[in-house]
């Protein structure tokens, strides 16, 4: 086998396949272009307001900074132990240069695929490379994470997440000089890789967005092979849609089934293809699935409230299905921020004296109680609210691509840098990937909602507070509501943390059952039991405990997906209560079918 070194060192680049550089530098010449002109156009809107404010960021660091300088102590004592760490290194790297075995100071840990390639490790330079800066990472977190130096929490998690930022940007494997397999492509390309990837720079930058575009030779298709479940619109208002999709068993239970998703991103998530759909392996189960297809507003919806979306959206969903089956009771499912909305709405018809409404109602990755945050607490700052609001009241809306980026960075590694190198290093196209299709198909949200959900909710956290949360005058109590109910979590979720929907789940008043799901907030939740992944957690505990970690002690873990243990719950309620199919197509009760799914709100891009 040739050693990484010898082959990097002494391999000759190759001459560019002539054909190829002749496309790949015309397609680098015309996005130039393009950037150029999106830059002069930028110009123009160069007052408008940010969706953040910088200041606050900078006065953390300078508050760690000046803090930390005076307790010399400490930091003589960070010192000492860095000094320690880097003589092993060198150590280590001098040995290994000589010829002799040497084993890693450090390695990366579980999980990061940045440096996955063996060029890594079987190249002495790259190594060491590697091994510095994880361990030069690793000396500032511990400095940042542990040095007592007196600060505000948020200030301090403000310090902790912008310096992990820095660290990922400064990893070796996003430059093309310090990443092996980028330089190894560019003599096997005669550089024709870093051409690419410099024409996909441009391209984006010509868009404006601040994304990294994912490229992929592979397009999905609405309806046709992503969000193709068979079915019809067959109610709907200025927010919302609503899907009814069409039966495929004999019989159905009476009982239909609203599924009710997040506002922020497009509802086929829950509706990829068919291999992975979640809406369509309920419609399998036997149920009529109804989902609310939420509109992409522009200015002309920035008054739409916290309210209008409760009331407008499940609430009006729930109406609509009785015109629709005749069934005035219904299983309602609900994720993320879906959920919270439907909690809402829970309180609501418990307040108002149709709480029968709802025989029982399943929140998934959803949040009730918003004390603890993580990473997002630091965009909860009062100043950091106070510039999204201006640049909510300016725009009307805040736009799908900031969303994007925000949710990008809090996973940066994966949803960033991964991306950089792929596209701007390599020159390659990504894998089709129906889950990533849809991520970059983001939705927008009007000012008004998120006035009320970045104070209420999100800032003063209102939701769990008895009367916190008013709707025409109707004050909502969490503890009221007394619908059998079952909370999802997900263990490795970075959106909706397990523990912390753990705690909102005990604010209930009904029976309240947990299922605690594997991996992260997306992938967790689309796991068909077809792929046999993840696994989950169950406690027979008759009543939830204090804490989530008194729950995860007594938890048993079960193998596959979560999603069949789930429906065995509402087997046990909906009994044999079943009715013939015929009668559920969609436009066969009093609501006509509108157009076919996946209907055209969904299909709205600004």
């Amino acid at each position: 086998m040739t050693d990484s070194s010898s082959y990097l060192l002494a391999t000759p680049p190759k001459a560019p396949d002539p054909v190829a550089a002749a496309r790949v530098f015309g397609e680098l010449t015309a996005n130039a272009q393009d950037a150029a002109l999106a830059g002069v156009r930028r110009l123009g809107r160069a007052g408008d307001p940010l969706p953040f404010d910088p200041a606050p960021i900078s006065e953390a660091f300078s508050t760690f900074a000046v803090n930390l300088a005076s307790r010399p102590a400490q930091l003589a004592e960070a010192q000492a132990k860095a000094w320690r760490e880097w003589t092993e290194l060198w150590t280590s790297a001098a040995r290994r240069a000589l010829g002799q075995k040497a084993e890693p100071v450090i390695a990366p840990a579980r999980g990061d695929r940045r440096f996955s390639s063996p060029l890594w490790s079987e190249e002495p330079v790259f190594d060491t490379l590697k091994q510095a800066y994880l361990l030069g990472s690793r000396q500032l977190q511990e400095l940042v994470t542990g040095a007592e130096v007196g600060m505000p929490a948020r200030q301090r998690a403000t310090v902790d997440f912008f310096t992990r930022q820095f660290l990922n940007a400064a990893s070796p494997s996003n430059y093309p000089l310090t990443n092996p397999d980028a330089l190894k492509k560019a003599l096997d390309t005669g550089g024709l890789n870093l051409a690419q990837g410099l024409s996909n720079l441009l391209s984006d930058m010509a868009k404006g967005q601040g994304l990294v575009e994912r490229r992929s030779n592979h397009d999905f298709e609405l309806g046709v092979n992503i969000a193709a479940t068979p079915g019809a619109v067959v109610f709907q208002n200025e927010l919302m849609q609503l899907i009814q999709y069409a039966p495929s068993t004999e019989t159905v239970y009476r009982r239909p089934l609203l599924f009710v998703p997040p506002t922020v991103n497009k509802f086929y998530l829950f509706d990829l293809t068919p291999k992975s759909s979640y809406l369509k392996w309920l419609v399998d189960q036997g149920h009529t699935v109804f989902v609310l297809s939420w509109a992409n507003p522009d200015e002309t919806l920035r008054h739409k409230s916290l309210a209008d979306y409760v009331e407008d959206g499940p609430i009006a969903a729930m109406h609509a299905i009785e015109q629709a089956t005749g069934e005035r009771e219904i299983d309602l499912v609900a994720y993320c921020l879906g959920g919270t909305l439907s909690a809402l709405a829970l309180a609501y018809l418990q307040a108002t004296g149709e709480g029968d409404r709802v025989a029982s109602a399943t929140l998934i990755a959803t949040l009730i109680d918003f004390e603890e945050m993580g990473d997002w607490s630091i965009f909860l700052d009062e100043k950091q609210l106070a510039a999204f609001r201006r640049y909510l009241d300016h725009r009307g809306y805040v736009e799908a691509h900031d969303l994007a980026k925000l949710f990008s960075l809090v996973r940066s590694n994966d949803l960033i840098w991964n991306n950089v190198v792929a596209h701007y290093l390599m020159g390659e196209e990504a894998a089709p990937s129906d889950l990533l299709w849809w991520f970059a198909d983001a939705s927008r949200m009007p000012a008004a909602m998120l006035h009320d959900y970045g104070r209420l909710v999100l800032q003063e956290n209102r939701v769990r507070e008895p009367g916190g949360i008013v709707i025409d005058g109707v004050p909502l109590d969490m503890g009221a509501v007394t619908t059998p109910l079952t909370v999802v979590s997900l263990k490795d979720d970075h959106v909706s943390g397990w523990e912390q929907t753990f705690k909102g789940a005990k604010l209930f008043g009904g029976e309240t059952r947990f299922i605690l799901g594997g991996s992260g907030h997306n992938a967790g939740m689309i796991n068909p039991p077809s792929a046999k992944k993840h696994g989950y957690w169950t406690n027979p505990a008759p009543t939830l405990p204090d804490t989530a970690g008194e729950w995860l002690a007594g938890a048993t873990k079960q193998e596959g997906s979560w999603w069949p243990h789930w429906q065995s719950w509402l087997d046990q309620r909906a009994a044999d209560d079943r009715v013939p199919a015929a009668g559920r197509e969609p436009g066969a009760g009093a609501l006509p079918a509108l157009e076919p799914a996946p209907g055209s709100y969904v299909r709205v891009r600004h």
